[in-house]
């Protein structure tokens, strides 16, 4: 169910039917904005999609710049609750991270439009774009630093640290979500797990 916090400030809803009509729209707003691109995407098109009257639409949105604001929001909240389970039930940090980059594949094979949003959201809405990322490498880095000190990972792991996980996670997101499915996520967080727990050093 869409937060209320997703409608436009002062549209909030205050019903459970509000609150069905809210993640309709948004709904309907991914596969618009996904297909068409922001430019092309049209305020029509989604109240088309979402089988809502053009004025449940302004109930809950002042604009097209507001409800792709909201989008952009919403799928980052979306990636983070559906990932969120898996990660708190591993037994270590190493677990931690494949867990969720297993689900994180999941996700995007499930919802492939969330990299066009993203990416378009760089230059429609700078500021959501940022918050994003940084929250998501903030999450990975609190959970490296919990990791470390509990004697899971190297002592030193840091921010950069964090980005680099989440860069990776991304891109194999692209390339085994986005654009093939050919290999099951959970054999592409295993090997990704074995390359964090041991990194490019030969072994022996």
């Amino acid at each position: 169910m869409a937060s209320a916090a997703s409608a436009s400030e002062g549209k909030e809803p205050r019903t459970e039917r509000g609150r069905k009509t809210l993640r309709a729209i948004l709904d309907a707003a991914a596969l618009e904005f996904g297909e068409k691109g922001f430019h092309e995407g049209s305020v029509s098109g989604i109240t088309r999609r979402a089988g809502v009257a053009l004025g449940s639409f302004y109930t809950y949105f002042d604009s097209k710049d507001a409800v792709f604001r909201a989008l952009v929001r919403d799928m980052s909240a979306q990636v983070r609750d559906h990932v969120a389970p898996a990660i708190r039930a591993a037994p270590d940090g190493i677990a931690a991270e494949r867990a969720g980059l297993e689900r994180f594949i999941g996700f995007v094979r499930a919802h492939k439009e969330i990299y066009r949003i993203i990416d378009e959201a760089e230059f429609v809405d700078p500021e959501s774009f940022h918050a994003h990322y940084a929250t998501t490498a903030e999450r990975i880095h609190a959970r490296l630093r919990a990791a470390a000190d509990r004697g899971e990972v190297r002592g030193d792991v840091g921010e950069a640290h964090a980005w680099a996980i989440m860069g990776m996670n991304v891109f194999l997101g692209l390339r085994f979500g986005v654009w093939e499915e050919d290999r099951l996520p959970e054999a592409i967080a295993g090997e990704i797990a074995e390359f964090l727990r041991h990194g490019l050093a030969p072994r022996g």
